[in-house]
């Protein structure tokens, strides 16, 4: 399949979660690429995402100037994703509130979805 998806991560100071989440994530499909919306984390989050993209071309990242706010930092990677024609967006915290291990459910019913989710248990 040739669809691309792009997994969205807002962050402000996780330095300590996107060493681990970036894997995981990338780890659950190889459509799957990953942008990091940094809002000027002064922990050097924003830098070791520069690190991470550099090392992977599956991984992007972005740079805004200040805490401008989750809803926003989710916009910024919807226009990043459809300026680039990815077939599937979604979004996932870096705190691992989201568990990765639910994309590929995702993907397989996005196929035949407008819209998917996971019921809280």
């Amino acid at each position: 399949m040739s669809e691309r998806a792009l997994v969205i991560i807002p962050t402000y100071n996780e330095i300590g979660n996107l060493p681990q989440i970036v894997p995981q994530v990338l780890s659950q499909d190889s459509r799957i690429d990953i942008l990091v919306v940094d809002d000027g984390s002064p922990d050097g989050t924003g830098e070791l995402a520069d690190k991470l993209a550099a090392d992977n071309p599956r991984v992007h990242a972005i740079h805004r100037a200040g805490k401008l706010g989750l809803g926003t930092a989710y916009l910024a990677g919807f226009k990043w994703a459809l300026e680039r024609d990815y077939e599937y967006v979604f979004e996932m915290d870096a705190d691992f509130s989201h568990d990765p291990k639910h994309l590929p459910q995702f993907l397989a019913q996005a196929a035949n979805a407008d819209l998917v989710w996971v019921a809280a248990t």
